[in-house]
C-alpha cells in the first residue's frame, strides 16, 4: 500500500497550520502578531476558525506521524520521530478543543487568570513544541548517516522551535510584571511554531522525492517513493 498520502499530509499540516494563523491574526481585530499568543485565535472573534485548523492539523501530522512509521528503517529514528511527532499531534488537537485563557488584553474586556481549562491547554501546548522539536533533532541524527546538508536544516528546526518557544515564554512573564510592553511574546510564538512546521513541510516533500533523504540506506520500506 502506497505511504505517499501520508507524507502529503505532512505537507498539507506544514503549510495550513502557520498559513491560517498568520492570516487570521493580521486579519483580526484587536489582536496583535507582536503581542498575543497564538492560541489566543483560539478565542474571542473567530475563534472557531482556529478550532477547525489546530483540529485539522492534527490530524495531518498523526498522518504524517503514521508516514514516517512506514518509510524509516526500525531503529532509534524509526521508533521515536513518529512518537513524538504523534505526542506533537495530540498536542495540538487538544489545544484546538481546549481553548487558552484570555491574557495580554485579548479577547477584549475578558477578565484574565489560569484556569483548570487554560492549564490543559498549556499542557497540550508544551507537548506541541516539546514534540516538533524532540523529533526534528532525532530525524537530523537519521539524515546525518546521507545528508549532511538536510540534517542541519532539520537540526537547525528543532532547535528554533525550543528556543523560540522558551523565548516567547519569557518575553509573556516580562510583559505581565511590567518590564517590557508591550514585548514580543506572540511573535516569538509564531515563529516557533512556523519553525516546527516548517520542517514537517520539508522534510514530507524530501521523503516524497527520496526517501533517502532522511532514511538510511535500505532503511525503505519499498524502493520506490509510491
Amino acid at each position: 500500500m502506497s505511504f505517499t498520502w501520508q507524507l502529503r499530509a505532512g505537507v498539507a499540516a506544514g503549510v495550513l497550520v502557520p498559513v491560517v494563523l498568520w492570516i487570521d491574526g493580521a486579519t483580526r481585530a484587536g489582536y496583535s502578531l507582536w503581542h498575543h499568543g497564538a492560541s489566543q485565535l483560539g478565542t474571542g472573534d473567530r475563534g472557531w476558525l482556529q478550532t477547525i485548523n489546530f483540529a485539522l492539523g492534527g490530524t495531518l501530522l498523526a498522518l504524517f506521524a503514521a508516514g514516517l512509521r512506514r518509510v524509516l528503517h526500525p531503529g532509534l529514528a524509526a521508533r521515536w520521530a513518529p512518537i513524538l511527532t504523534a505526542t506533537a499531534a495530540a498536542g495540538l488537537l487538544v489545544a484546538g478543543f481546549v481553548p487558552t485563557d484570555p491574557a495580554l488584553g485579548y479577547p477584549p474586556g475578558e477578565p484574565e487568570g489560569l484556569t483548570a481549562t487554560g492549564g490543559v491547554h498549556q499542557v497540550a501546548g508544551l507537548a506541541l513544541f516539546a514534540g516538533l522539536s524532540a523529533a526534528a533533532l532525532i530525524l537530523a541524527r537519521r539524515a546525518a548517516e546521507t545528508n549532511r546538508r538536510n540534517a542541519r536544516l532539520l537540526k537547525a528546526g528543532g532547535i528554533l522551535v525550543i528556543v523560540f518557544a522558551f523565548a516567547a515564554g519569557i518575553a509573556y512573564r516580562l510583559d505581565t510584571l511590567g518590564v517590557w510592553q508591550p514585548a514580543p511574546a506572540g511573535l516569538l510564538e509564531h515563529l516557533s511554531l512556523l519553525a516546527g512546521f516548517g520542517w514537517v513541510a520539508v522534510t514530507a516533500v524530501w521523503l516524497l522525492r527520496r526517501p533517502s533523504a532522511v532514511a538510511a540506506p535500505g532503511g525503505i520500506v519499498s524502493g520506490r517513493s509510491g
